[in-house]
């Protein structure tokens, strides 16, 4: 949902304000006030000061709207709301194995503390302390990005394997699973959209929409988030990042505890979180130029970027049908006198989304109906077929 424009609460127009200072100046003083006269030069300073004031009026009765206040001020209207706080960005997370050199007679501590990197820049520390316990010659224990925000994200298997504070028997260390988890703080548009959504938390019923927002306050970087339930009791929540993907296990365990905690769910329900079925499509297309538009250069620029934003809106949905026309719509951008597409062709897409009979019992052939798909690009080829004549 985007954000309303600001509401105007008192009029601006420089004329008019203007024009009504003049009239009541000449009411009092009873006789015509003439442009460039020292009477109208001091009216129009004053009519500026009135202006600047109407501004500022304007300014805080949109900053007392939530829909419309920013930074500190949309912060501190967060206490009207179930959520009351901007979260703060997250560090990621990712599982660290340290090996030592042979199993000792007892335990060998890992202290809490101890940090790894990717051998350039990025360092993750342990959370707690982890005993390799005798007889072992490896513990397993999770690390946090010391710097919080989404850098830390993505670093495969294996990318992690540098330790800062060598502990007794070190021999090696790596990591287990892609890193990931990591967000940056939210934007006001962003924080404005998880205070509307946080609503649905005050029922303890086990909204859908109750599961959406808990699953979407772990990280800022998922795009949208669908739960169902396909048989009774049981309640699967599918999870797609901002950047089109499917989200990675260090986040999946996260939407995992936030939306199985005793106080979120009711307790029949058994919560899964699972993945997405993708359903790749190719980019095929030929777009004609107008003689009298652009360069052809600045055409293809902007052809490809709106090709760039066509891939980006159509992996930002669960459900979205692969849409060819919207490709058409976005292609047409200035110098563009038409467009051919020969790939994707029009797909419509699983929504996830449950349907119930009569008496309430979901009403579905086959449960795989019940997972939603999601858009993937498999490769693009995108050419110019030179100018056309009218």
């Amino acid at each position: 949902m985007s954000r309303t424009p600001l509401y105007q609460f008192v009029d601006t127009d420089t004329t008019k304000l203007e024009a009504a200072l003049v009239d009541a100046y000449e009411a009092i003083v009873g006789h015509s006030a003439q442009p460039s006269s020292p009477e109208r030069i001091f009216i129009a300073w004053v009519a500026s000061i009135i202006l600047q004031e109407r501004v500022y009026l304007n300014h805080a009765g949109n900053q007392n709207i939530p829909s419309r206040a920013e930074g500190a001020n949309l912060d501190a209207l967060g206490e009207l709301f179930y959520q009351h706080t901007r979260p703060a960005a997250t560090s990621s997370t990712v599982t660290m194995r340290f090996n030592i050199s042979e199993a000792q007679t007892s335990a060998v501590l890992i202290p809490k503390g101890t940090r790894v990197s990717n051998g350039q820049n990025m360092f993750w520390a342990t959370v707690e302390d982890r005993h390799i316990a005798a007889g072992q010659t490896h513990g397993d224990v999770t690390a946090e990005c010391m710097t919080a925000g989404t850098a830390g994200n993505g670093y495969l298997a294996g990318q992690i394997a540098t330790i800062v504070d060598v502990f007794d028997y070190y021999t090696s260390c790596t990591n287990l699973t892609e890193s990931g988890g990591g967000s940056d703080a939210p934007t006001d548009d962003e924080f404005y959209e998880q205070l509307r959504q946080s609503e649905d938390n005050y029922s303890t019923a086990g909204p859908k929409g109750g599961y959406i927002a808990k699953a979407k306050a772990v990280s800022n970087d998922i795009a949208d988030v669908l739960p169902n339930s396909p048989t009774p009791g049981e309640v699967r929540i599918y999870v797609l990042m901002e950047d089109g993907t499917i989200a990675g296990q260090e986040v999946k365990n996260a939407v995992l505890a936030a939306c199985n905690a005793d106080e979120t769910r009711p307790l029949t329900d058994h919560v899964l979180v699972e993945d997405p079925e993708t359903v790749e499509y190719d980019i095929d297309t030929t777009y004609y130029l107008n003689r009298s538009g652009p360069s052809a250069a600045d055409v293809q620029s902007e052809v490809n970027a709106a090709v760039d934003a066509y891939v980006k809106w159509q992996a930002g949905k669960l459900g979205r049908d692969i849409n060819p026309s919207e490709l058409t719509r976005r292609m047409m951008v200035n110098g563009v006198k038409r467009v051919v597409i020969r790939s994707p062709v029009y797909t419509e897409l699983r929504s996830g989304n449950v349907a119930t009979d009569a008496s309430g019992r979901v009403a579905l052939a086959d449960l795989t109906d019940t997972v939603p798909q999601v858009g993937k690009l498999r490769g693009r080829t995108v050419t110019s077929g030179g100018y056309e004549d009218e």
